[in-house]
């Protein structure tokens, strides 16, 4: 699986001019579902996510994690993270999950996030998103599990 993290200020998701998830201060995630992806590679993003120190200390180095700054997590499904872009000028997604699968795949990381920590928020799988951030920093990670 595959998480784009971007330390932000603020970031909202909209779906049908409804704002649909909204977080201040913390992480927005793109999620992307690659074929042989499964819910332990879920679960491990999810822990990474949870704790990669992205957030600056009293020094101002990249020290605190999400839970100890006790930021916003908003997780946005991304079909098009996986997609092959070696080549060409039109990206191939052979190496993207089916639909069944990423849908199952970020459903169940979803819920694991909401069991793990009280600050959840999400977009919606298969919608057509609107999606807006203030970067902090500007702080972005791939991250890869």
């Amino acid at each position: 699986m595959i998480g784009l993290l971007q330390r932000v200020s603020e970031a909202s998701v909209r779906v049908e001019d409804e704002v649909i998830g909204r977080i201040g201060r913390g992480l927005l995630v793109l999620v992307g579902v690659q074929k042989g992806d499964d819910e332990a590679r879920a679960d491990r993003l999810l822990q990474r996510l949870l704790g990669y120190r992205v957030f600056p200390d009293e020094q101002g180095r990249m020290n605190l994690s999400l839970r100890d700054v006790e930021g916003g997590l908003l997780l946005v499904p991304q079909f098009t993270l996986p997609a092959d872009t070696r080549k060409g000028t039109r990206p191939g997604f052979s190496t993207a999950a089916p639909p069944d699968q990423g849908h199952q795949l970020f459903h169940h990381m979803l819920q694991r996030a909401r069991k793990e920590y009280p600050r959840v928020a999400a977009g919606r799988f298969g919608a057509d998103m609107q999606v807006a951030l203030v970067n902090d920093g500007p702080v972005t990670f791939w991250l890869e599990t």
